[in-house]
């Protein structure tokens, strides 16, 4: 399991799994990692880890976040990454498993180029070389149903599946071999299914869903 290693000045304060989905770092006390001190914002960051994927978002905090000493909005995070919030830094440790080698998005900032809205498939094919086999599980297909791409369909076929406007609202579809899950990824407000804003867990997607993502409308459906 991932993890987070917290210090101040050389000295280790604590080590933190990352156990949670989303994990939500500041100095107010309903925060998964509280840190007081008055550099640190109310809600400063959040980690949000899919799979053996895990990337940093900064929560527009006052004094900003830096990642191996460069400001970030959003950064997908590799072993050995150092997080820096004022005089704390938090070192990224991707544990026993190698973090990231099936996501598209290694390596670079997850903050994608700006677009009205953006489907982007990562990882690898669940069913090929390092996938997770899931040889039960239907095959399912996002249909939009507004905006300038309304009638465009997308099979899901890999491990994540990034939706979304970046800065706005994003995000992510899991294929699991539980089945489909959504994740918010990125915005102030969750996306809706069927009308209802998810909550911080994984929500599990069924057939016919309607989702809403940054104002745009789509179906979630299995074929066959």
């Amino acid at each position: 399991m991932a993890k987070l290693i917290l210090s101040m000045d050389g000295l280790v304060l604590k080590e933190i799994p990352l156990n949670k989905e989303r994990m939500s770092i500041g100095r107010k006390a309903h925060n998964d990692i509280q840190i007081e001190n008055m550099a640190i914002s109310g809600e400063h960051a959040a980690v949000v880890t899919i799979l053996n994927d895990s990337f940093l978002e900064d929560l527009n905090s006052t004094n900003g976040t830096l990642v191996n000493g460069q400001a970030v909005r959003k950064h997908f995070l590799k072993d050995g990454d150092v997080i820096e919030l004022g005089k704390y830094k938090m070192k990224y440790l991707a544990g026993g498993e190698t973090v990231g080698e099936s996501s598209d998005y290694r390596g670079r900032d997850f903050h994608a180029e700006s677009s009205p809205f953006s489907v982007t498939a990562g990882g690898n094919p669940i069913n090929g070389p390092a996938g997770i086999s899931t040889p039960n599980l239907p095959a399912a297909t996002i249909r939009l149903l507004s905006g300038s791409n309304a009638g465009r369909e997308l099979q899901i076929v890999k491990t994540l599946t990034t939706l979304g406007k970046p800065g706005t609202q994003v995000a992510v579809i899991t294929r699991r071999p539980q089945g489909y899950f959504l994740t918010h990824a990125e915005g102030k407000t969750s996306p809706s299914v069927n009308g209802h804003p998810i909550e911080l867990e994984a929500h599990k997607l069924i057939d016919r869903d309607v989702i809403e993502i940054a104002g745009v409308k789509m179906e979630f459906f299995f074929k066959g």
